[in-house]
């Protein structure tokens, strides 16, 4: 999929990030911090990426003549989310800017039917799963599935958006009529033990894969990450194959986040695919040797891997804004007198309900203690809409 050989470029050569968030933002830091030059595009003005950039190119994700007139301000491209063009970015591809991961690989992870398609071809145990086209399909599958299925929008889902499980023939229905204007494809429902994830670095030659993280959702929305996960071994050893064999089967370069589905029979199935930095690796800034946004920079510009080493057990916590408008944070003080407490906030303007703000992270002797440490930081944090009492 990838071009074979990754140009070397040395600082201060320009690097350019589609995309505007937080990602895109910590992406942004780390290669200022390597001395490189950093252009931002996104449809915001001021995007919080552009805080730590350059500057920012201003155009939609399908703006073929901006994305090109961003193109040629930079030596290598890459993004921080996959709900993007991919015609467009094969488009620049074609004319000669580097794209990693390439649009290829964009093109096959941002639809979750070809996605697991994939997997499958390449023998990775994945949720049974299909496409459906009518209601009839959809109430079908319902009855094939033991009456417990997920419903997943093809593209453009995350963070809770996009999916529906259904577990009573009521809600069949709605969950049709939810996704009336998207591509949908059903999902057997996994009573899982636990979810996991791991983030994979690949460039021409070497491969680096990261301690597995265990992982609590809400509504679908990461909440907390522990790392390393308590897995038996014989799960390790799975994720350990199905991580090296995905590595091994893209043909490409860059950043992957897997997400997986340990049951209770501890067999491991893969969720997903992600081709860019994580949320469940928001921990490797302060708990690994080298981070996973100092990665894909190193990858893009042709630059060896660094240590994915564990330092110290680490806890990650997502902070959530729990209401709509502008905020102030309370609670900070408090925060950072707790060791090894690391506190960071993304820039936003707007709370919203469960908006992604920031989030924190502790590192510890033992993960036992940076739990605890974490669980008290993460109470003292709150985010207060301004003019409420």
């Amino acid at each position: 999929m990838a071009n074979k050989t990754i140009k070397q470029l040395t600082p201060p050569a320009t690097i350019g990030i589609i995309g505007g968030g937080q990602l895109g933002k910590m992406m942004s830091h780390e290669a200022k911090k390597m001395g490189y030059d950093v252009v931002i595009y996104d449809p915001k003005e001021n995007a919080i990426a552009a805080q730590v950039s350059n500057s920012q190119v201003v155009g939609g994700f399908s703006d073929e003549a901006k994305l090109l007139e961003f193109a040629k301000q930079v030596d290598v491209i890459t993004y921080e989310f996959e709900h993007l063009d991919a015609t467009v970015l094969e488009n620049l591809e074609n004319k000669g800017y580097p794209i990693y991961p390439s649009a290829a690989t964009l093109r096959m992870i941002q639809d979750k039917d070809t996605q697991k398609k994939w997997l499958a071809d390449i023998n990775v145990p994945v949720p049974a799963n299909f496409p459906v086209f009518t209601y009839e399909q959809l109430e079908d599958a319902f009855n094939r599935f033991n009456s417990k299925i997920v419903v997943k929008t093809r593209k453009e889902g995350y963070d809770g958006k996009g999916n529906i499980i259904v577990k009573d023939i009521q809600d069949v229905k709605y969950a049709y009529e939810q996704f009336a204007d998207f591509d949908i494809m059903v999902e057997e429902f996994i009573d899982f033990s636990m979810e996991v994830s791991v983030m994979l670095v690949k460039n021409e030659h070497e491969t680096v894969i990261y301690p597995t993280s265990y992982n609590n959702h809400e509504d679908s929305i990461l909440i907390k990450s522990q790392v390393p996960a308590k897995v038996s071994d014989h799960v390790a050893l799975q994720i350990r194959q199905i991580s090296q064999k995905v590595l091994d089967e893209l043909q490409d370069y860059g950043i992957f986040c897997i997400e997986f589905f340990v049951t209770k029979d501890q067999r491991v199935l893969v969720n997903e695919i992600a081709p860019r930095p994580h949320n469940s690796g928001h921990y490797t800034i302060e708990g690994c040797v080298c981070s996973q946004f100092e990665q894909i920079i190193r990858v893009i510009t042709g630059l060896p891997l660094g240590s994915s080493e564990l330092i110290n057990p680490s806890v990650m916590y997502n902070l959530l804004g729990s209401d709509n408008g502008k905020y102030t944070v309370a609670g900070l003080d408090e925060v950072l007198k707790i060791p090894n407490c690391h506190f960071h906030l993304y820039g936003k303007d707007i709370s919203g309900v469960q908006r992604k703000l920031g989030h924190l992270t502790v590192v510890a002797n033992s993960l036992d203690q940076a739990n605890t440490l974490a669980d008290q930081a993460f109470d003292k944090i709150k985010f207060e809409i301004k003019g409420e009492q």
